[in-house]
């Protein structure tokens, strides 16, 4: 029989791992999977922000544990995905949110820099995906993958932002997404990425407020920042059963900044 939509959307007895999810997107994002049914594990560098993270789902009445990893780093990466599925059986969902930014002109960009942030924004992805992939999707013939890249992804900056190597990342995940879902696909994997527009994150704040929030606002179509909301709901899209024949595809949710300037 159809199933209802909301029997589509219903997550319970399904398990997801948030990379970056002490805060800001992945937080929210956590929050989305785990108000759907979801059992969810939460993952970032520091110990007191996903004890605290997991507190507050907790608090939500979300079932949420977490495990610190460095997701630059290749063996971390792997323990991670080896230990949430120990944990929790299997993983489900994933969702690549882990990032990291560098601001510097193009000209001056040291290349520790670069590499700090395509070790962790587009390497640390593919770490992940692939040991969970072989872990327990492959072999259950279904999964759901959710990358996080950015309108920055989708075209150049105004010069004064001077995000190189962030915006290159963030273009090489929507890469990475279609191919690893024309891959996968055979196995029942969905891939899928998120362009978030700007937020009022830790890693954009710095920025937002250099140029001015309302100016920053007024380059939106809707004329907003986005909000603790804004990514709920195509997270659930792309997590759930509403969403399985979608794959290989990506959303700007970004207030139509994208539509003004040609992503």
């Amino acid at each position: 029989m159809t199933r209802s939509v909301q029997q589509l959307f219903n997550l319970a007895g399904r398990t997801a791992l948030v990379t970056g999810g002490s805060r800001g997107l992945g937080l929210q994002m956590a929050h989305a999977l785990g108000e759907a049914g979801a059992k969810v594990m939460l993952s970032s560098r520091k110990a007191d922000d996903l004890s605290q993270a997991v507190r507050e789902l907790r608090e939500a009445g979300i079932e949420a544990d977490w495990i610190a990893a460095d997701c630059a780093k290749e063996e971390e990466t792997r323990h991670l995905a080896d230990e949430s599925c120990r944990r929790m059986g299997r993983i489900d969902i994933l969702v690549n949110n882990a990032g990291a930014s560098w601001g510097a002109a193009a000209e001056d960009h040291p290349v520790e820099a670069w590499d700090k942030v395509m070790n962790l924004n587009v390497r640390g992805y593919f770490v992940l995906s692939q040991q969970v992939a072989r872990n327990w999707m492959i072999g259950a013939g279904r999964g759901r993958i959710i990358n996080i890249s950015s309108v920055a992804g989708l075209n150049g900056n105004s010069p004064e932002m001077k995000t190189l190597a962030y915006n290159t990342s963030k273009t090489a995940v929507l890469g990475f997404t279609k191919t690893l879902a024309a891959e996968w696909g055979r196995y029942g994997i969905t891939v899928n990425a998120i362009c978030p527009g700007f937020f009022m994150t830790k890693l954009a704040a710095g920025l937002i407020k250099s140029i001015g929030e309302e100016k920053m606002a007024a380059k939106a179509p809707l004329g907003r920042l986005g909000d603790d909301e804004d990514l709920k709901g195509i997270t659930l899209l792309y997590a759930s059963d509403a969403g399985k024949h979608i794959t290989g595809q990506w959303l700007a949710v970004d207030g139509g900044v994208s539509v003004v300037t040609g992503g």
